[in-house]
């Protein structure tokens, strides 16, 4: 996998290609891990102390190692091998083949020919991509295994297995050749409008330098060409245990992990004549860069400005005062770009100024603004006056007190969670210690740090900021088109003359906030009337006075974590066709008119500092509400769920901002539409059967909207909380609850009744059908295939779809990736709902060649074949079970997973203690039954849908 983020998405789901590089650490020390606090005032010019539960060694040989033992989750271990050398190191004959090396890896090392390593995790449990797996950056090879350690035999294989990476990878010619496809297939996915600009836009803004030259995924000739030699010289020169790292975390005895790890790794010999490890930088530049590109299929017009400075390296406690500052910083400046947003007219899709890392060398202070309707100039300049607004008036002693209480709760919490924090989560620190020299520290040092310290930190130190950010020099400015606005652009003048003379006229930002309860008269509480236990789950019912059942799960997984949900059936099928727009964005709409006597912006300014976040919705067949809190600020959820059912809020200008901003992207979505945009609208039509609920939204759709109709029908929706079912998972007492309860869902009104959805008849096509799509300038093609039907509902029955879908994805994975080389990955999902009517749907898809397509489907059909008349392989069906009993084990232990599972099995009036059969279920996945359901469910009804190139329209039609 190549580490190269340059695909992000912004406001309105509007794609946008950034010109930033790399997302190293966008707020450097966000979230550390922070030895005790020293007595007494703290000296800024000591160095950051290192975390003392990290046991950190250095072989003979130069490799070093990281170990600390954290038991969340229990009886795992996260593993890296990290490498500090990626593809800027590669000569010019090797370009792309430090990211190739990583994929030969796993394509045979001395102790595990070939494939044998997958399968060995596979078949105990370890998910080959979604678990185990790799990435190359510019600096660096990172791979990732995490495995179980309460088997003894895999624990000591896993390091094996890292061992190998580090210096028995057997390069086999023959296995080289195979994985060439495999990686031109996973460039070819990279291509498209982002990666073409990027080539044009790339040597100017990082000056010509390395970088430019060396993306991770390299050349298309060196890929093809390349001899297995020129491969096996940068696996020579680079992996070596000077430049290697071995991190170990997780639910083991460091003591035996060093010995494995010494033991091992010690093995590992120095060249006699190391090649130097040179540190490549971008050189700084005078003038302004600016880029301006254009592509057919780029679908909006973005603009970028970019203040590129030296890298800030933090060592000292000053440094980490200093990042304090930069994360308050960027935390105010953020909050009023997002306010820009909430007008009536809007000046751009989206923006953001922050400061961050950059690339190399660098850090940057970049701002960015999606135009509107092309606008360029109105855009870039309502971002930049923000800055300059700043600059010549300074952020206020309010938003600061805001920033600094934000801030202090998201470390806060992490505090709280500090015993339960997850292995993941410290792995990456360490790696980053090592390539960039990072400094890790303990979450009780930064939490005792910033409680002496923020409070010091005055609104005049980060005001100043703004003058560090915001220089003339080493500056750069991408813009990024549709090719049909090419003459509408500004010249290159005209950008540096929007950017030098931003800031005219303005006045000082008014910090407009509110002093209001949320909820200003007290419910009229409602008491429990009856209670349940089940207790085989730890599961509580109550049901209300006023109707309203509530379910409870106190876990202890989360120190500081509730979560809660609520469910009603019913959604837009209710309404009819004039009323849908309406209804479909009746809960959008009243989410940004704010709650009660709060609007959308007072309401943010009011729960910041608080960790309470509450999201209503109306979908098709129910409405809800779903959201997360903590203890102590447990009442103020409630009160805003209770807010949220009561006193919805309409705010005609922020709607008016939001839809004219949903009507500009659509309308650049259909001005320019990206070939997958395309496809994604072909696919979602013929699924829904061409009904009208099923169409992509249109600018005049959103015409079809009347904010009273759509403040109506929310009102409908949450008038009856007896029709409702409340969730709530997390660390809670129920006696505690208990009372909060009673009050605020208590208090709901209630009418008795009870709603159903209706059903609107809306079923996948019945049949044979196929589809392609000729849409874009690549020589890509994207292929979906979709089996459905009816089906009995049962856990019996999804239990089976599950395994199928498994165990066809394994195979694939072995047919079209390892033995055709056609595919980078590929995917099966296998899902199934009740309502309106228990169905099944497989879809496979895969991305490859546009001369491949026949071929890949016609292996799929053979191996669909093949299990309809063989069933699963019992070495497949172990890997399934494997992996799912592993899966379980972590998802017992998560909020998140109990309470979408309550809220699924009640909504479907399945039983909740389901879960406690799986390995029941799970002895019933059979080679017979396997190929039982693959003769089931992989029936008549065929959907095949193709995407292909624009050029084959022409000569294939």
């Amino acid at each position: 996998m190549v580490r190269f983020p340059l695909l992000l998405s912004v406001l309105l789901s509007t794609s946008m290609v950034l010109a930033q590089p790399t997302v190293k650490n966008q707020s450097k020390k966000a979230s550390p891990r922070p030895s005790a606090s020293p007595a007494g005032a703290v000296n800024l010019n000591s160095p950051i102390p290192l975390d003392p539960a990290v046991k950190v060694g250095k072989l003979p040989n130069g490799l070093t190692y990281y170990i600390r033992k954290n038991s969340e989750p229990k009886n795992r271990a996260e593993l890296r091998l990290v490498i500090r050398a990626g593809s800027v190191l590669e000569t010019d004959d090797q370009q792309g083949l430090a990211h190739f090396m990583e994929h030969m890896e796993f394509n045979g090392t001395k102790n595990y020919p070939k494939n044998e390593l997958v399968n060995f995790l596979q078949s105990s449990g370890v998910r080959f991509g979604a678990d185990l797996n790799a990435y190359t950056g510019f600096e660096e090879t990172v791979y990732q295994l995490p495995v179980p350690t309460d088997s003894a035999n895999v624990f000591r294989q896993a390091f094996q297995i890292l061992e190998d990476w580090a210096h028995n990878a057997t390069l086999d010619p023959a296995e080289i050749e195979k994985e060439r496809g495999v990686v031109l297939e996973e460039r070819r996915l990279g291509r498209g409008a982002g990666q073409r600009m990027r080539d044009q836009y790339f040597p100017v803004l990082l000056n010509n330098s390395r970088y430019a030259s060396r993306l991770p995924i390299g050349t298309e000739q060196v890929l093809t060409t390349f001899k297995p030699e020129t491969l096996r010289q940068f696996y020579n020169d680079w992996y070596r245990p000077d430049l290697m790292a071995v991190i170990a975390v997780g639910d083991f005895n460091p003591g035996e992990v060093e010995t494995i790890i010494r033991e091992k790794f010690g093995r590992l010999t120095m060249p006699k004549n190391p090649k130097p490890r040179t540190e490549y930088s971008i050189p700084a530049h005078k003038d302004t860069k600016v880029v301006i590109v254009t592509d057919p299929e780029q679908p909006n017009t973005v603009v970028q400005v970019i203040y590129k400075r030296p890298e800030i390296k933090e060592k000292t406690l000053n440094d980490l005062r200093e990042s304090i500052k930069r994360g308050l910083f960027n935390t105010m400046l953020g909050n009023r770009i997002q306010e820009l947003t909430q007008q009536a007219n809007p000046p751009f899709l989206g923006g953001y100024s922050s400061y961050s890392d950059f690339i190399g060398n660098l850090d940057a202070f970049t701002s960015i603004a999606v135009a509107k309707e092309g606008n360029v100039e109105r855009a870039i300049r309502a971002v930049l006056d923000e800055n300059a607004r700043v600059k010549q008036f300074g952020f206020t002693e309010t938003e600061l007190a805001r920033a600094k209480q934000e801030f202090f709760t998201g470390v806060e919490q992490a505090y709280n969670e500090r015993d339960k924090t997850r292995s993941a989560n410290f792995v990456n620190e360490y790696v980053q210690n090592f390539t960039d020299k990072e400094p890790y520290t303990s979450i009780e040092f930064y939490y005792n740090f910033l409680k002496k310290e923020q409070a010091g930190i005055k609104l005049a130190e980060v005001n100043a900021l703004v003058d560090q950010f915001i220089h003339n020099d080493n500056r750069a400015v991408i813009i990024m088109a549709p090719e049909k606005d090419k003459a509408k652009l500004p010249t290159v003048e005209q950008v540096i003359s929007f950017v030098d003379n931003a800031g005219k006229d303005l006045t000082a930002y008014e910090d407009k906030t509110l002093d209001a309860p949320l909820v200003p008269t007290p419910p009229t509480p409602s008491p429990v009337a009856n209670e349940r236990e089940i207790k085989e789950i730890g599961v509580t019912e109550w049901t209300l006075r006023n109707g309203v059942r509530v379910i409870l799960k106190p876990t202890n997984f989360k120190n500081d974590q509730i979560l809660f949900g609520a469910t009603s059936q019913g959604g837009t099928s209710l309404y009819d066709l004039k009323d849908f727009q309406s209804a479909r964005f009746s809960s959008t709409l009243m989410s940004l008119g704010g709650t009660g006597a709060y609007n959308q912006i007072q309401l943010g300014k009011f729960l910041s500092g608080k960790q309470v976040n509450v999201y209503p919705y109306v979908g098709e067949l129910s409405e809800g509400v779903n959201g997360s809190t903590t203890p102590r600020d447990l009442e103020t959820a409630m009160q805003l769920l209770y807010s949220y059912f009561t006193q919805p809020r309409k705010d005609a200008d922020v709607v008016a901002g939001f839809l004219s901003n949903q009507r500009s992207a659509l309308q650049n979505q259909i001005n320019t539409p990206t070939p997958q945009r395309v496809f994604q609208d072909t696919v979602a039509v013929t699924l829904g059967n061409n009904n009208p609920r099923r169409q992509p939204l249109k600018p005049a759709d959103l015409d079809k909207i009347d904010l009273d109709r759509a403040l109506a029908i929310y009102k409908e929706r949450f008038a009856n909380a007896s029709d409702f079912t409340f969730f709530f998972v997390g660390n809670f007492k129920e006696e505690q609850l208990k009372s909060l309860v009673e009050k605020y869902l208590g208090g709901l009104p209630t009418t008795g009744k009870t709603e159903k959805f209706n059903d609107l008849g809306i079923r996948t096509p019945t049949g044979q059908i196929s589809k392609t799509v000729y849409r874009g300038l690549d020589p890509k093609a994207t292929v979906q295939l979709v089996f459905s039907g009816d089906m009995t509902w049962s856990p019996e029955a999804t239990t089976q779809i599950d395994a199928l879908a498994e165990v066809l994805e394994i195979k694939l994975i072995e047919k079209l990736r390892e033995e055709e080389s056609g595919v980078y990955g590929v995917s099966v999902n296998g899902s199934y709902s009740k309502y309106p009517v228990p169905r099944y749907t497989f879809r496979i898809g895969f991305g490859c060649a546009p001369e491949n397509v026949e071929k890949l489907i016609a292996k799929t059909q053979e191996l669909i074949n093949d299990l309809k008349q063989k069933g699963a392989a019992p070495a497949d069906i172990a890997k399934f079970k494997a992996e799912t009993r592993r899966e379980t084990e972590l998802q017992l232990k998560d909020n998140q997973f109990w309470l979408g599972y309550l809220q699924s099995q009640y909504y479907n009036g399945d039983n909740p203690t389901e879960i406690l059969r799986e390995d029941e279920l799970l002895k019933q996945v059979t080679v017979e039954s396997t190929q039982s359901a693959a003769n089931k469910y992989f029936g008549n009804n065929f959907i095949r849908l193709v995407l292909m190139p624009e050029k084959k329209a022409e000569s294939g039609k």
